[in-house]
């Protein structure tokens, strides 16, 4: 996981179809596993994108899992040439909107231009990203040198997903959720850094 995007709140059983089935005319295993690498290295700054046009985690949670579903039935669609963080963005924002429509009574919802608005500036939040930052690398210096090994090997350039977790002892699918999890721990972690750093200031 890179140090440099902010990490995520990941779903108990994990944002990646795992079990979608696949159409005789679905991408293939290796699109799949390029799918869930690439989609694992920009989850968390996909998520920061989605919190800053949703009201809470739940229901980033909601449309993150949405978002990876409609993606993985249109990935043989995506250009491996083009940016995947624009491509899987544009639904993002798509299915967010979306789900504020379905939240219109909502007192929390707010109108649409001001979404549309908010979408817009989400990046520029350059103050809490580099807090979030900092936090994450104060979580990442906390990790055992085995789950650390575990993270280097799910992120090192050039090495396929299925090969890191063969080197981890694991199967595919496990090393993902042993990701997953890890990276809920780490969420854990910069949850009360964030906080620490906040009542200290």
């Amino acid at each position: 996981m890179p140090a440099n995007e902010s990490l995520s709140n990941p779903l108990a059983s994990g944002s990646v179809p795992v079990d979608e089935p696949m159409s005789d005319t679905s991408p293939s295993p290796e699109a799949y596993e390029s799918f869930v690498r690439q989609f694992m290295a920009h989850e968390g700054r996909l998520r920061g994108f989605l919190r800053s046009l949703l009201p809470t985690w739940d229901d980033v949670d909601d449309v993150l899992q949405e978002t990876s579903l409609v993606a993985w039935r249109k990935f043989s669609q995506f250009d491996s040439g083009t940016n995947f963080m624009a491509w899987i963005g544009m639904i993002a924002r798509f299915e967010a909107l979306r789900h504020r429509r379905k939240m219109a009574r909502d007192r929390l919802v707010f109108p649409e231009d001001l979404i549309e608005m908010i979408a817009d500036e989400g990046a520029e939040e350059a103050d809490r990203r580099e807090r979030e930052h900092r936090a994450l690398r104060r979580c990442l210096d906390k990790l055992d040198e085995r789950q650390a090994r575990w993270l280097e090997m799910a992120y090192q350039p050039g090495v396929k997903f299925h090969e890191a977790a063969k080197e981890a002892g694991k199967s595919t699918e496990a090393f993902y959720k042993t990701l997953q999890r890890l990276r809920a721990s780490l969420q854990e972690c910069m949850l009360t850094e964030l906080k620490t750093e906040e009542e200290s200031a």
